[in-house]
């Protein structure tokens, strides 16, 4: 089995539509929903009529686009290329939508991901895993599902939900028995507007803060039993569970380390372009090699760790395990090449780089949450 790195037609396809989307519609405004910490729906909207968003990765049985794993790592690149926290908003329905096909029924599949692929209606999707007490110890849920009649009953609250509140559509892991460890977590779709579930706190934060993050809380928020996913309407089990979802799930890290490497991406060639423009000592900054050694540097770095993202998106795609942690690897050496790159950035700009007036400073304050979101680079 081969590993070619060139393009097929469809994917170069795919990159061109999504260069030109987020040139011509994230970057212009990027700066403005950044300052604002605003939801990009006008965007949000486009990408979904264009078949730029996560909907373009589902299945077409359920009206994706069905794209495969290495287009969805393209498409995610770039879009994050033009804006990090926008990208998010774009992509953040992935989770959700993969979290329902890995551990889902057939009925759920057809019920949930079919609202996502809607060409004529933008639908939303949310993930809520980590909680106030527990984050990357996802076995150590606080929140509860109480079985009653014809259901349950979800109580607690999740955190740092990307857009928590506001989904359409929202998949909870709880424990349905503390006492019970992994046996006993469960994972339940949650539509928008169920009486029991509202939005917390919505986070201000350093960076993507063009992307909402909030708090779900649960108060005696009753689900039906055929909300629990991977089970039927007689509570019988049908599929991985949420532990095996939960595993299924490691095959998205390397869509995390492609997001990071088109933020260094775009850091670095900002940073190149202005030194070649930038003069000192009467010659342009790139031409004295302290400058000219970091850009060789950057271009190095995000060059390796787009190989090891590829590397790792590959093998998902093929259904070989991440025997060495291929995955996180990719997410891991991403993310810090992502934060190495945006802080040289910055340096090679000098004082410029330091205000708002030009992007790099955004770019290093998104390219933190790479090293600290779906998992952090500590426990990779």
């Amino acid at each position: 089995m081969g590993f070619d790195f060139s393009f097929t037609q469809e994917q170069e396809e795919i990159r061109k539509l999504a260069y030109e989307f987020a040139v011509n519609e994230m970057r212009p405004v990027a700066a403005e929903y950044d300052e604002k910490e605003e939801t990009p729906w006008a965007v949000m909207h486009k990408a979904h009529d264009l078949g730029l968003d996560a909907a373009s990765g589902f299945p077409e049985q359920y009206g994706g686009g069905g794209i495969d794993l290495m287009s969805s790592l393209i498409l995610t690149e770039q879009l994050a290329w033009g804006d990090a926290g926008i990208g998010v908003s774009i992509n953040a329905t992935g989770l959700c939508g993969a979290a329902i096909l890995a551990m889902g029924t057939e009925e759920q599949k057809q019920k949930y991901i079919s609202q996502f692929c809607d060409p004529k209606e933008l639908r939303i999707g949310a993930m809520g895993l980590t909680e106030p007490n527990s984050g990357s110890d996802s076995m150590a849920l606080e929140t509860t599902a109480t079985k009653v009649d014809g259901g349950f009953l979800l109580n607690g609250t999740k955190q740092f939900c990307t857009n928590g509140g506001i989904a359409d559509i929202m998949v909870a892991f709880v424990t349905t028995d503390k006492s019970a460890g992994a046996a006993a977590i469960a994972g339940f779709v949650i539509e928008k507007d169920t009486p029991g579930m509202r939005q917390g706190r919505k986070e201000s934060k350093l960076g993507v803060r063009a992307s909402h993050t909030a708090q779900v809380i649960f108060e005696d928020c009753f689900v039906p039993e055929e909300a629990r996913l991977g089970f039927d309407k007689e509570g019988n089990a049908t599929g991985p569970g949420a532990i095996g979802a939960l595993l299924m799930l490691e095959a998205t890290r390397p869509l995390v380390a492609a997001g990071a490497v088109g933020i260094a991406r775009a850091a670095y060639e900002f940073a190149r372009d202005y030194s070649l423009e930038r003069h000192a000592f009467g010659k342009p900054i790139a031409r004295h090699e302290a400058i000219a050694f970091k850009l060789a540097d950057m271009a190095t770095e995000i060059d390796a760790a787009w190989l090891l993202t590829l590397r790792a998106a590959w093998m998902a795609q093929n259904g070989i395990p991440f025997a060495r942690g291929e995955g996180s690897m990719a997410k891991l050496m991403a993310g810090d090449v992502a934060m190495r790159v945006t802080v040289d950035a910055v340096q090679v700009l000098g004082g410029y780089g330091y205000v708002k007036e030009y992007p790099v400073e955004r770019m290093l304050r998104d390219a933190k949450i790479t090293q600290i979101y779906e998992g952090t680079n500590q426990i990779q």
